[in-house]
């Protein structure tokens, strides 16, 4: 019965737009094999020097490879110390965002701190970090909330200052306690700038666990890259650096599936 309701026109929109989409994926597949391709014959051919860039070959019988190199082991360690510092970062991120927002006077008092902290290269406190917290995985877990916890700061912060304003007079006149504004108001007009923060958090997360995992680790994907390049085993250190693209790939896409159930349950509230 849904059909008859949709119009030629509509249909044939969606129609076209899945298309598209399709059209995109393929375009990105291709171009993905064709650089793979192009990059195994120039390899092949000595046009490039495979012991400097590695080879695709090469780096898939690494992949394969993964008993002798501990791979699993070492994706697992990298896994683990990004989802707790990713969790720790936003969540933290957002509570001291909401406190920001509750006090005017507090917010003002730090605001050139947090930006002063947002310019600050975090890897600089890499060694007072492993002196406050000790080598190992604490440390790298507080480096990949160092990176991510400031932005997520201000871009939270800034989405709540941003919140209509007419709306929250209107509140107010109806005398809702700040409590009820945040509530009901703030909370659900930001939450695409909570998908937002932690669509860039996932990235941030990763590159504070990757920092911690050079300056101080036995086990990771950024130990694999610092000991790969020391003993000049560039198809692991190429394998490490592509299994971190995967890795932020797949974190991403668990956010952006977050991002459409919240959607999908917005929608189903809003028409009940």
């Amino acid at each position: 019965m849904n059909n008859f309701l949709i119009s030629k026109e509509r249909k044939q929109y969606l129609k076209s737009k899945r298309k598209k989409k399709i059209l995109v994926l393929i375009t990105q597949i291709s171009i993905l094999i064709i650089f793979l391709a192009v990059w195994e014959i120039l390899a092949n051919k000595k046009i490039i020097d495979s012991f400097i860039t590695s080879q695709p070959s090469r780096i898939l019988e690494t992949f394969m490879n993964l008993g002798s190199n501990d791979l699993l082991k070492h994706i697992g360690v990298t896994t683990y110390e990004t989802i707790v510092g990713f969790l720790l970062g936003t969540v933290l991120g957002i509570i001291i965002a909401i406190i920001l927002w509750w006090s005017d006077f507090l917010a003002k008092v730090l605001d050139p701190y947090l930006v002063v902290l947002n310019s600050l290269p975090k890897v600089a406190l890499g060694p007072v970090i492993i002196i406050w917290v000790g080598a190992g995985t604490p440390a790298i877990i507080v480096m990949a909330v160092a990176i991510s916890l400031v932005v997520t700061i201000l871009e939270n912060l800034n989405g709540f200052l941003r919140t209509d304003k007419e709306l929250i007079k209107m509140a107010r006149t109806f005398k809702a306690s700040k409590l009820q504004i945040l509530l009901k108001i703030i909370i659900p007009a930001n939450i695409s700038t909570f998908i937002n923060s932690l669509k860039v958090n996932i990235g941030l997360s990763l590159v504070g666990v990757i920092s911690g995992e050079f300056l101080v680790s036995k086990a990771g994907l950024g130990y694999l890259i610092v000991y790969g390049g020391q003993v000049f085993k560039l198809d692991l250190v190429m394998t490490s650096v592509l299994i971190l693209g995967l890795l932020a790939g797949v974190m991403y896409l668990a956010v952006l599936l977050l991002e459409k159930f919240i959607l999908k349950t917005k929608k189903v509230q809003v028409k009940k």
